[in-house]
């Protein structure tokens, strides 16, 4: 992350505990877990929504699809 913005949020105080003992613990920065944690997330949340618009597709007629036996054979993925 090359460009920082502040942001203000309201967390419970378990949450701001445990990030801040495993910012102890760890030697890193509370900011460092509360990044990670919501990159992780978001990164989650946005395959998440790529697959259900896949699916959406799929079943639209929209994306074809194959057989897991055509796939193994066109990618010699047999034993």
């Amino acid at each position: 992350m090359n460009k920082s913005t502040n942001v203000s949020l309201r967390l419970p105080t378990e949450l701001v505990e445990r990030i801040s003992h495993l910012a102890e613990t760890t030697g890193r920065s509370r900011t460092y877990y509360m990044q990670e944690a919501i990159k992780q997330h978001i990164d989650d949340l946005e395959d998440l929504y790529l697959a259900e618009q896949a699916l959406v597709d799929v079943r639209a007629g929209k994306s074809e699809t194959i057989s897991l036996e055509t796939l193994i054979e066109e990618y010699g993925l047999e034993d």
